[in-house]
């Protein structure tokens, strides 16, 4: 348990910036440097994983589809904030984003299962949710059209 004491006479920007430490670390920030085991690991707990994986994307990668979820990646969904322009991840300590590139991940992971993580987001990582608050749930399956074209890149 932390103790803390408030000296009330400090200025008020010392005090905006304790309580905002104070509030990162009381809203489990650990979870944003966790490490896992592996980077192939899925993000699905186990007892769903078979079940999500066999949802697919009702929407086909077409060029109309591919092209609204670059501008979803790109604009309000907010994904190259954390997973660049190229898709390869900006490196941060702890867990970087994902490394939307890799070849071995785009091909054991499924659409349902990243429809699974822009829905509730990445266990363990700092990947928040996006379908339902951010983007529509049309929208994430086209963002997924559009992270598809990064394999092998």
């Amino acid at each position: 348990m932390i103790f803390l004491v408030v000296n009330f006479s400090m200025p008020k920007m010392t005090k905006f910036i304790l309580g905002t430490f104070i509030v990162f670390v009381a809203s489990g920030w650990q979870n944003a440097f966790a490490i896992h085991v592996s980077i192939y690991e899925p993000r699905v707990p186990k007892e769903i994983l078979e079940e999500v994986q066999e949802i697919e994307n009702p929407y086909p990668a077409t060029e109309e589809q591919i092209e609204a979820g670059r501008k979803i990646y790109f604009g309000k969904g907010l994904c190259v904030t954390c997973h660049s322009k190229d898709g390869r991840g900006v490196i941060v300590p702890g867990h970087s984003p994902r490394n939307l590139t890799d070849a071995k991940w785009q091909e054991i992971r499924t659409d349902g299962e990243l429809m699974w993580v822009l829905r509730n987001g990445s266990p363990g990582t700092g990947m928040p949710v996006r379908v339902g608050k951010v983007i529509t749930e049309k929208e994430g399956w086209s963002v997924i059209n559009f992270v598809r074209t990064f394999a092998g890149k």
